[in-house]
């Protein structure tokens, strides 16, 4: 039985992913093929190696990895040729990436525990991420509807300049699982495309159906005025997505954005591959490398994909 690790991140259409997984479940089985959502890694079974902060209390890891290995030994005695472990809150939380200013500080640590428990089985990690002027304005509106309240500008700039990208989050993982392979998904190709995400992860092929349900989409400036009430005279008009970013700050978010997508292209030293846009026909064998221009934007696909949560 392979094993796949779907760990997100958050705000990259993950819910709208595990939604299709689920919708299809029936497919799936009959293909071999388990999934093991959030309602499963988010109970006791994963309880103790994802714990954030603080190190996980004594033995709690030992029994988190005694409890996961007779789980995977009986889904495999089960006929399961495929499992798919599906859940964003593996690598950690919005709420610590907006409190930090980082993403997902301590990842590697919490990849290490859980690649424990999985010791044996073939497995492989695969990883969503997405342009960062969009992946924090999400999370900025997502803390307003849960009670973080508007941003300080001096937290936009911290943001904006803190150089916080998605190369040190691939290389924390790809260090804490030196024998699987990391897959990146780029929520600007894969984003609205479930079916293609999931082609990616196993051999047969996906179901075509539920593929354009949409789940936890972003909310947009009407909903976020009705939670903020008073101070909502502080967001711009309009019913669009809320963009909290100057030009500038923006500006230097996709910049940095652009550079991870560089190293990715580039072969990440070895320790990731940036999955191709379905979208896109291959070229031949030496397909034209033009979309790789360093500081190259993504408004344009970003803007197809409006609506994807």
């Amino acid at each position: 039985m392979d094993v796949v690790l779907h760990i997100g991140a958050h705000l990259c259409a993950t819910s709208t992913f595990q939604d299709y997984l689920s919708r299809n479940h029936a497919a799936l089985s009959a293909a071999g093929c388990a999934v093991w959502g959030p309602r499963r890694t988010r109970s006791a079974l994963f309880a103790g190696l994802l714990a954030g902060g603080a190190p996980p209390p004594s033995g709690a890891v030992e029994r988190a990895i005694g409890r996961i290995g007779l789980t995977l030994a009986r889904q495999s005695g089960e006929g399961t040729r495929h499992l798919i472990v599906t859940d964003p809150d593996i690598m950690g939380t919005v709420r610590a990436n907006l409190r930090l200013g980082r993403l997902y500080c301590g990842v590697g640590e919490r990849i290490a525990r859980l690649a424990r428990a999985f010791d044996g089985y073939p497995l492989r990690v695969v990883l969503n991420i997405r342009v960062l002027d969009a992946y924090w304005a999400s999370a900025l509106a997502q803390g307003i509807t849960r009670g973080l309240g508007l941003p300080a500008g001096q937290g936009l700039a911290h943001l904006a300049q803190g150089r916080s990208g998605w190369r040190e989050v691939v290389e924390a993982v790809a260090c804490a699982m030196p024998g699987a392979q990391v897959t990146v998904l780029p929520f600007e190709s894969f984003g609205g495309s479930p079916e293609a995400q999931l082609q990616q992860m196993v051999p047969f092929s996906v179901p075509a159906q539920h593929t354009r349900c949409r789940i936890n989409a972003t909310p947009r400036l009407p909903e976020l005025r009705a939670w903020l009430g008073r101070e909502a005279v502080a967001l711009p008009e309009g019913s669009g997505r809320w963009q909290p970013f100057s030009e500038a700050q923006g500006e230097a978010l996709r910049e940095a954005y652009s550079d991870d997508i560089m190293w990715l292209a580039g072969g990440a030293n070895g320790l990731a591959r940036l999955a191709r846009d379905p979208d896109k026909t291959q070229a031949g064998s030496a397909p034209p490398q033009s979309d790789l221009t360093r500081g190259r934007r993504d408004e344009q696909q970003d803007r197809r994909l409006a609506g994807t949560g």
